[in-house]
């Protein structure tokens, strides 16, 4: 696994750790999986995925019922994250803090990271 010993990989907020519960007992799943893949303006995007079975691969966060598995090529990119859930007038969603991030597009939905951590540069 990624990261310090001890320390999670990423941290949720109060308002993460209920949406996340909820939307686990909703869809009987066993969390979430988050992950990054290649697309959107800046280079890279993240993902959330209902998980039914845990990869014994992921690094797994528990915090007060709400499970998140992160994907092992996505773990050197998430460290550090913290995950919130922000309702406003116009949107509602989860929105990452990512100390890991070097750019991000005007939406908010794509990221690039420092070319040291991206495979293939």
């Amino acid at each position: 696994m990624f990261g310090i010993p001890g320390k999670q990989a990423v941290t949720l907020t109060p308002a993460a750790v209920k949406q996340i519960s909820g939307l686990m007992s909703k869809k009987d799943s066993k969390g979430l999986r988050l992950g990054v893949k290649k697309g959107g303006c800046a280079g890279m995007e993240y993902t959330l995925d209902y998980v039914s079975e845990i990869d014994p691969m992921d690094e797994v966060v528990e915090q007060d019922g709400a499970r998140v598995m992160i994907a092992p090529m996505a773990q050197m990119f998430l460290f550090g994250t913290e995950i919130d859930y922000e309702v406003s007038l116009l949107e509602a969603g989860f929105k990452f803090r990512n100390p890991n991030v070097t750019e991000a597009c005007g939406c908010g939905e794509s990221i690039k990271f420092d070319e040291a951590l991206t495979p293939g540069t």
